[in-house]
């Protein structure tokens, strides 16, 4: 798990177009979980910020695009659009493109652009006032470094690792939420 991180956040820095050459599906099986765990650790140690954000009154996080599809939807359509639907197009925009910039000097700001973008493309989650939009670094901060991640198996394993990743991200947390409507 350690070499992962280390790998990670190297790559992170100086991001480079350069797939992984060990093809051992044991090997890219141990470092896709790792990744998802990484994914998921780092996600629950910036949910205390949006709980500051919310009980200094910023913004009401329920006031979100999720508490709308959950009260709209059945369970299963919910998770066919947030666990599959969702992945794959994301995916197919954002990390799809990433290996079209062969030269070293458009790929560095591409990779950061689309890990930004996507992050940003978020926003859309809340209702947008002026709170939501100052607050929009802290409020898509998850899913800018998420980007930032993506970026970082697509490059290296491939396209469908991606997609894996982000619906495995996507499918722990809408467990979670479901699992909280249990109690």
């Amino acid at each position: 798990m350690r070499e992962t991180i280390t790998e990670l956040i190297a790559y992170l820095k100086n991001p480079v177009l350069e797939k992984d050459q060990n093809t051992d599906l044991n090997y890219r099986l141990k470092k896709f979980l790792h990744l998802l765990i990484i994914c998921i650790i780092t996600s629950a140690a910036i949910m205390p910020l949006f709980t500051l954000v919310e009980s200094l009154g910023l913004v009401n996080m329920n006031d979100h695009a999720m508490e709308d599809l959950m009260q709209q939807f059945p369970k299963a359509v919910i998770i066919f659009l947030v666990v599959f639907l969702a992945p794959l197009f994301e995916e197919l925009i954002f990390r799809a493109p990433l290996t079209l910039f062969h030269d070293p000097n458009y790929f560095k700001p591409a990779f950061y652009i689309f890990a930004v973008v996507f992050g940003l493309i978020h926003i859309t989650n809340f209702n947008i006032t002026t709170n939501v939009l100052l607050l929009a670094p802290i409020l898509v901060l998850p899913q800018t470094i998420l980007g930032g991640y993506l970026g970082f198996i697509r490059v290296r394993f491939g396209l469908g690792w991606s997609m894996l990743l982000h619906a495995c991200y996507n499918g722990f947390f809408i467990f979670i939420s479901f699992a909280t409507d249990l109690v």
